[in-house]
């Protein structure tokens, strides 16, 4: 799970990436590659 400012750059790493919004915090998840993982704030 990486920590970022910008979840853009982090969406742009694969193409399967999806940005999902949970408990008011903005999750970026892969379901084909479960290593890119990002959070925001």
């Amino acid at each position: 799970m990486r920590v970022a400012n910008s979840l853009k750059t982090l969406k742009l790493r694969h193409k399967d990436c999806r940005i999902v919004r949970r408990k008011g915090r903005v999750y970026v998840i892969n379901k084909t590659n479960p290593r890119f993982k990002a959070r925001q704030g």
